[in-house]
């Protein structure tokens, strides 16, 4: 018999069992999407004695599904996205975006390319 949420651990075990083989396999710094716009899996290289890892990147993307920004805001563990989570839920902190954003010249938008690739679906 299964469990009322059967299918949410089918849907982890296979998640986890996606995420373990692009860890050994995908190369370092590899951004691949998933199925929620703008959060792709990052590989970080192994740094100062700590093993390769894989990263949440939050990343803007485009009309193409194509990352915005050359590195988003990277996060690697729970703690660390409930700290961000926390601060950019913070109504000072739009109130200080708004006013960089109202000083700052216009940037111009430059269209890029679309490139294929895997999909991690969550």
């Amino acid at each position: 018999m299964l469990s009322p949420h059967g299918d949410e651990n089918l849907s982890e075990e296979k998640l986890e069992q996606t995420l373990k083989q692009f860890l050994e396999k995908g190369k370092e710094w590899e951004r691949r999407p998933t199925s929620i716009a703008s959060v792709f899996i990052l590989k970080l290289p192994s740094y100062r004695g700590s093993p390769q890892r894989l990263g949440v990147e939050i990343n803007p993307i485009d009309a193409s599904g194509n990352p915005t920004k050359k590195r988003g805001l990277v996060i690697r563990n729970i703690l660390e996205f409930k700290e961000f989570k926390q601060i950019i839920n913070d109504e000072k902190l739009e109130r200080v975006v708004s006013g960089v954003e109202k000083v700052n010249p216009p940037s111009a938008e430059r269209p890029r390319p679309k490139k294929e690739a895997e999909v991690i679906e969550v």
